[in-house]
């Protein structure tokens, strides 16, 4: 008896493991006005077109999509939480 899908689970996992290997380190550096909320939405808008581009090669791969579906979620969120914090600081001042 043959067990058919095995040698895609091992091509997936495969790139799965090189889209974590292209992940890992500085992805890209951002810049925004903690003020300017369009500012803020491009510097988000960065740093997904840097994953995207890290990622391109496994796309189809859904292991890998899922993967950075999360971590854009996470990113944006510190990119939101640094702006506040930025404003809250200029606040105090």
């Amino acid at each position: 008896m043959k067990i058919h899908g095995l040698d895609k689970l091992s091509r997936e996992l495969g790139e799965f493991s090189k889209a974590i290997a292209d992940l890992e380190g500085d992805i890209t550096e951002v810049r925004f006005d903690p003020n300017d909320p369009v500012s803020i939405e491009q510097a988000v808008k960065q740093m997904e077109a840097a994953i995207d581009a890290r990622i391109e090669p496994y796309s189809q791969n859904s292991m890998v999509t899922s993967l950075v579906s999360e971590m854009k979620e996470r990113y944006r969120e510190a990119i939101l939480e640094k702006a506040t914090q930025a404003r809250l600081e200029v606040g105090e001042e």
